[in-house]
């Protein structure tokens, strides 16, 4: 898609609809970076959408603070709208384009098939070198290791890692390119810091001030904890193995390290936000607002969030099993939900974060450039 091509689906002429009568009305212009967004245009092209769509934090307050919502005859239901044209983009954008599809429709299924396999691929690897390995226990210093070489849990790991690195890059350089951007001009330092710091605030998820509207017109700060609990979680996690690799490379100490180590301690924080953290998404995406909520796409939500949950349920039952007989599966399993999550990193919610964030600086560019919104 380009940004030439004006209303290219459904969702997208709906959306121009719906932003079209929005300009003209302005109420809800302090709510969130969606309307004054909106407000420095005149026309909306498809990037402008996707941009708006990807700003917006489906926090629910425009839905019912909007006099010309359903069943006015206008049906201004922005959320949902935005929602939908949100879901598309994440195919849109993704690389290589055929796989968005197939992760589209079965995200789930697609994802567990893969754990799964990387499990039994596993098991089956340690079975065929040892058989007597799998269900024997391992303690000290490269335990995990006599069960799979270090080199080869790096090599399969790696791989998957690079091919979702590359194929994000990829989907932002088709972001970037379709709201009529580029990657210099919204990673300038000051743009690139207030969407930091309204990234990590989640600034725009609270209606205004009041709260997220999720499942009626009440404000609450659920949703907005549970974000905070994943993200902060997730990025625990992500240092927790930045310092193991430190540990392995630098100070030739090998996993698994003690409870008081520090990958460990940042691991099993982590770990507990990733339990919490996706438990209250699902939670809140089950008692969305039927009105406000894109319940046709939900394959690669769900996909990300049981895969976040799951990741950290293995990872934690691991800690404290793996002086056990159970260590040998629950390595394995854990590491096959690993890389079915980084596998499906590029093609559902993961990348909505990628994108909001870019949408959040470019958003912070343009308000430099026009004044304060």
């Amino acid at each position: 898609m380009h940004a030439t091509d004006v209303q290219a689906t459904a969702a997208l002429r709906e959306a121009d609809r719906q932003m079209a009568i929005c300009n003209a009305c302005r109420y809800c212009e302090g709510l969130c970076a969606v309307f004054p967004a909106m407000e420095m245009r005149t026309a909306f092209t498809d990037g402008d959408l996707n941009y708006l769509a990807n700003l917006c934090h489906g926090c629910g307050a425009c839905y019912y603070d909007c006099q010309f919502a359903p069943p006015h005859e206008f049906a201004v239901d922005v959320p949902r709208v935005l929602a939908q044209v949100r879901a598309d983009s994440y195919a849109v954008y993704a690389w290589p384009r055929p796989l968005a599809g197939l992760f589209r429709r079965n995200g789930l299924a697609v994802a567990s098939a893969a754990a799964l396999a990387v499990a039994a691929f596993i098991a089956g690897f340690v079975a065929h070198v040892d058989p007597a390995a799998l269900f024997a226990v391992h303690r000290g210093p490269g335990a995990f290791y006599r069960l799979m070489p270090h080199g080869a849990m790096v090599a399969l790991f790696g791989a998957v890692f690079l091919y979702a690195t590359l194929a994000i890059a990829m989907g932002v350089r088709s972001f970037l390119r379709d709201i009529g951007d580029t990657a210099a001009a919204v990673a300038a330092p000051r743009p690139l810091a207030r969407a930091a710091g309204d990234a990590a605030t989640l600034r725009y998820l609270d209606g205004g001030g009041s709260g997220c509207m999720n499942a009626d017109e009440r404000p609450s700060d659920g949703r907005r904890h549970s974000h905070h609990a994943t993200f902060y979680g997730f990025l625990l996690c992500f240092a927790s193995t930045v310092v193991a690799t430190l540990y392995h490379y630098v100070l030739g100490r090998e996993a698994p390290y003690a409870w008081h180590d520090l990958p460990v301690v940042l691991g099993t924080a982590g770990g507990i936000g990733l339990l919490v953290g996706p438990a209250g998404l699902l939670v809140a995406k089950l008692r969305r607002d039927p009105e406000t909520r894109d319940a046709a796409r939900w394959g690669m939500d769900v996909a990300f969030i049981a895969m976040l949950f799951l990741t950290s349920l293995t990872g934690l039952a691991l800690l404290a099993l793996r002086e056990t007989a159970a260590m040998g599966i629950l390595l394995a399993v854990h590491l096959g939900v690993v890389f079915a999550l980084f596998l499906t990193l590029p093609y559902g919610k993961f990348v909505h974060g990628i994108y909001r964030f870019v949408a959040l600086a470019r958003y912070a560019k343009e308000r430099r450039e026009h004044g304060p919104a």
